[in-house]
């Protein structure tokens, strides 16, 4: 479908196709080539009246276009804004920007090959980066990381110099269970209700009471006892969960 932006058939005339989503069956455009995904999107952003405010803000003020485009309603994702800083900053897409302001490719490269040098040759080990550090966020006043590639609970619980047995703790996972990159990986215990202004969540498909409550930062068992939920029930797409 080469829909890279996931947009749907609003206002469109174009191919369609349909996939499960928020809900059953909805409709997504669909492009002849991936350029033409890009492009709409981009045209999507410039003409939708809602995130006009996005283009006063300068193209290389990341920051501020990802909490706007969160604050537009782009995503529901409450931390949206934060994985998107987070990539931005873990991979250096920024750099992109800077490249195209100052007429030169050169400072698209890497700063991992700069990081070695200053710090010398002994700063690898296996895959990972001895350098690598993560941007610490908060959501719901709970502080977490984004994962990237590499990254194991094991060596996010040697950063931050904590058990790794306590951060599967905050995490509410067991031993067994494996990190992925773009995981929110919280650095303390969660809270017992979501923060101000989510008062409640429709479930979507796709979500279950883990995603949820790792989405708001709160506790699993909290999330269950607000909603009046035994234990072996899950969440149905549909249905509206308290957070608070």
């Amino acid at each position: 479908m080469n829909n890279h932006f996931g947009i749907k058939c609003h206002e469109w005339t174009g191919d369609k196709i349909y996939h499960d989503d928020d809900a059953k069956g909805e409709c997504f455009r669909k492009y002849d080539q991936v350029i033409d995904s890009y492009e709409d999107h981009s045209l999507f952003l410039k003409n939708k009246p809602r995130y006009a405010f996005l283009f006063e803000l300068s193209h290389t003020d990341y920051e501020s276009w990802a909490h706007g485009l969160k604050k537009a309603g782009y995503a529901t994702d409450p931390s949206y804004a934060y994985k998107l800083i987070s990539i931005i900053e873990n991979y250096d897409l920024h750099k992109y920007d800077l490249a195209k302001e100052q007429g030169t490719t050169s400072v698209a490269k890497s700063t991992k090959t700069e990081k070695r040098q200053a710090l010398g040759n002994n700063t690898s080990m296996g895959n990972i980066d001895a350098f690598a550090s993560h941007q610490v966020f908060k959501n719901n006043h709970v502080r977490f990381v984004v994962a990237v590639s590499g990254d194991t609970y094991g060596s996010l619980a040697d950063e931050f110099n904590i058990s790794e047995k306590r951060l599967r703790t905050y995490n509410e996972i067991n031993q067994f269970t494996t990190l992925t990159p773009g995981t929110q990986v919280y650095l303390q215990y969660k809270k017992n209700k979501a923060a101000r202004g989510n008062n409640v969540h429709v479930v979507r498909s796709g979500d279950s009471m883990y995603s949820i409550a790792q989405n708001y930062a709160i506790k699993i068992e909290k999330l269950y006892i607000l909603n009046k939920m035994p234990y072996s029930d899950g969440a149905k797409a549909g249905m509206t969960l308290k957070l608070r």
